[in-house]
């Protein structure tokens, strides 16, 4: 025997649908009685939102460059756990008052600061075709004003922390580099020292004095090959004189172009004039001022005995002897000034051979001064621009957040979401009696047509009797349907009345059923 099944039809569901009527509006009209006390019973949480937009710099970066170096995102992230933090969040508390009487004696204040943290959002924007940058900052909660007040608190916070860290950014990064740049100064002044105590020390011996010593060793040689000239002269006439003296005394032959071996033909007081004279020129512990000294004294002892040869000395006419005299001073006195001169093309060329060197010695120093110069004149330059950009942060023309649209008052909840209760409370109520009444059609089968008997078991109806109501049966079945309408009725009165609720609130539907039933 074939199992009997229901096929559905659009005809057997309003078939369904009218005999199962009940079923189907008994759930709905709970489930719509249950939305709605939820709807009017349920906490309502409110949101407002604080927009804050993202200004450029208003001073060209061309004249002064900004030297806060984190983007907008990594700040306003940076700022939002500055905000999120628990200090901060003790202080919100404390100055809105959020959890009043007993919720604050018996709350912990970690479960409250858990609480409000939680009820913070911070939400970014962009812009990429326009470059604009914004976010808002919500918080949410149950009074309304208290969360107007609250998202305007915390975007004030905001502003204030974005322009102090921007102002302590820019002042830290001007004190590094006044640390940085008094460093470099102390260097660069070590080194101008080092410097300064190289060229005094070697003075004479620096570079730009080569030309100098090659011209003063010019002017030395000249002067030498002159004085050179001038002592083969002085020899000349002094052969010149000792040839007269040997013409008028052949038998004293005494008088030489050598200053040593002439030094016995003065006389005691011509001594003593050249004594005076040398003394003059040089000191006492002059050689020859020691050696005159010691001739004076051997002659001083010689007048008092005097020999042939001082006699014979003393034939030379005075004139003369005094010229032979002269001509000795002249030639001692060339050949003092030669070695003197001598000496300094020495000393002079010493200098020239040490040029190179202290060139490669203060080529060195200056390259590690002018390495500490440069460091130390970017440094200032960069601590001068540091200045003005703190002082551009201080006077706020930096990029800055900017409040375009506060918080207001909130008017509708975001919790509970009534329309979407509003939904679900009537799809449930549909659901639950549709499946009910499909339920009750498949736990009791039952035939409504000749054709389901046909096709169930292939055997034709001959013929079909209809049911006949007794008047009792009559008037159970009107007073069935006439409730079934009043019923439906109130259904659809639920289902306009929760719409209601869910466009205007709870509060609003409230406000106007007082009205309508006061009037």
């Amino acid at each position: 025997m074939n199992e009997y099944r229901i096929g559905i039809t659009p005809e057997l569901a309003v078939d369904i649908l009218l005999r199962r009527r009940w079923v189907i509006m008994v759930p709905c009209s709970i489930a719509l009685l249950v939305g709605i006390y939820l709807a009017i019973t349920l906490p309502r949480v409110f949101e407002a939102k604080t927009m804050i937009l993202v200004e450029g710099q208003k001073v060209p970066e061309n004249y002064v460059q900004s030297i806060v170096t984190e983007d907008s995102s990594q700040r306003i992230t940076t700022i939002s756990q500055q905000i999120l933090s628990r200090t901060n969040l003790e202080k919100i508390i404390e100055d809105f008052n959020l959890f009043k009487g007993s919720q604050r004696k018996q709350g912990y204040i970690e479960d409250q600061v858990a609480n409000l943290r939680e009820r913070i959002s911070v939400e970014v924007i962009r812009d990429g075709r326009r470059q604009t940058e914004a976010f808002t900052i919500g918080f949410k909660g149950r009074n309304p004003e208290k969360v107007m007040q609250v998202a305007n608190g915390l975007a004030s916070s905001f502003i204030d922390e974005n322009l102090k860290g921007r102002e302590t950014q820019a002042i830290g990064t001007s004190t590094f580099l006044e640390a940085e740049l008094e460093t470099m100064r102390s260097k660069l002044e070590q080194f101008e020292e080092k410097i300064r105590v190289y060229r005094k020390t070697n003075m004479g011996e620096l570079p730009e004095q080569l030309e100098t010593n090659l011209r003063i060793i010019e002017r030395l040689q000249m002067a030498l090959t002159g004085r050179q000239q001038s002592l083969r002269d002085a020899r000349s006439r002094l052969d010149d004189l000792n040839s007269q003296a040997t013409d008028r005394e052949p038998s004293v032959v005494f008088i030489s172009g050598d200053r040593r071996a002439n030094e016995g033909v003065a006389s005691l007081e011509e001594l003593r004039s050249q004594l005076e004279a040398m003394l003059s020129r040089y000191t006492e512990k002059h050689p020859d001022i020691q050696r005159l000294k010691k001739q004076i004294a051997e002659l001083e002892v010689r007048a008092n005995a005097p020999d042939a040869e001082s006699a014979m000395g003393n034939r030379i006419p005075f004139a003369l002897r005094q010229r032979i005299l002269e001509s000795n001073r002249e030639i001692q006195f060339e050949e003092e000034e030669i070695e003197g001169l001598k000496t300094q093309i020495s000393e002079y060329q010493k200098r020239v051979e040490n040029i190179p060197k202290r060139e490669q010695e203060l080529l060195g120093l200056r390259r590690d001064y002018e390495n500490v110069q440069s460091t130390y004149e970017s440094l200032l330059s960069r601590k001068l621009e540091a200045d003005i950009a703190v002082n551009m942060e201080r006077k706020q023309k930096g990029e800055q957040f900017r409040i375009v649209d506060p918080a207001r008052i909130p008017q509708r909840p975001i919790q509970p979401n009534l329309r979407k209760l509003f939904l679900l409370s009537l799809v449930a109520g549909i659901g639950l009696g549709a499946g009910l009444a499909l339920l009750l059609e498949y736990a009791i089968p039952s035939y409504r047509k000749p054709d389901q008997i046909e096709n169930q078991f292939d055997i034709p109806v001959l013929v079909s009797i209809p049911h006949l109501m007794l008047p009792k049966q009559l008037l159970i079945k009107k007073l069935n349907t006439a409730a079934s309408i009043a019923y439906s009725v109130v259904i659809f009165s639920l289902i306009g009345l929760f719409a209601f609720i869910s466009l205007t609130g709870a509060d609003a539907t409230i406000d106007a059923l007082k009205k309508v039933l006061g009037a």
